[in-house]
């Protein structure tokens, strides 16, 4: 084949490409309709679930952000993501300095950083103080209630990796519905 006759062909497909990357998204929800009412990744859990058996240590600091979030006023929808934020983070293990394996100066339930400003060392290893700080965070992120649980904990936490929260979402939802009244 020739070099211009290849060059024409190449170019060909690379439009279609190009146009189907673009044009796709809009033609499979071209027949779309609006849904009413609340939106549904408030109600439903999206995505492929994480879930882990959780030991008496990982138990009790699940207990103590649900205590830290009712100490705050909030409901439990603001338990259920900071419990999946946790997880993601820690898999609510209250963890120190991890030597060689730590990411920066990160601790605690929630990896905060005494160098970000979340606290001191002290502070951010104690479940309510990080639970608590965690929550002033996502209080400020206007809409919280309504948007999708990776969204809230992303704008918090601002992480490398920022869908990973919505895994555990379906254990989070347990956790809280299962400890909330006890």
């Amino acid at each position: 084949m020739n070099s211009m006759l290849r060059k024409s062909v190449l170019g060909i497909a690379g439009l279609a490409f190009t146009g189907g990357v673009f044009a796709g998204p809009v033609a499979a929800h071209a027949d779309a309709r609006p849904v009413e009412g609340k939106p549904v990744a408030v109600a439903t859990v999206q995505g492929a679930q994480s879930k882990i058996d959780l030991n008496g240590e990982q138990t009790a600091n699940a207990k103590a952000i649900i205590a830290a979030t009712k100490k705050a006023g909030l409901p439990e929808r603001a338990a259920v993501i900071s419990i999946a934020t946790s997880l993601q983070e820690s898999k609510l293990e209250n963890l120190g300095h991890l030597g060689d394996r730590n990411d920066h100066d990160s601790l605690g339930l929630f990896q905060q950083r005494p160098s970000s400003g979340w606290g001191t060392p002290e502070q951010i290893t104690d479940p309510e103080y990080s639970t608590l700080a965690f929550l002033k965070g996502l209080k400020q992120v206007d809409g919280w209630q309504d948007m999708p649980l990776t969204e809230a904990a992303q704008t918090v936490q601002v992480s490398a990796y920022p869908d990973a929260y919505a895994h555990w979402e379906q254990q989070a939802t347990d956790i809280v519905a299962h400890n909330w009244n006890s």
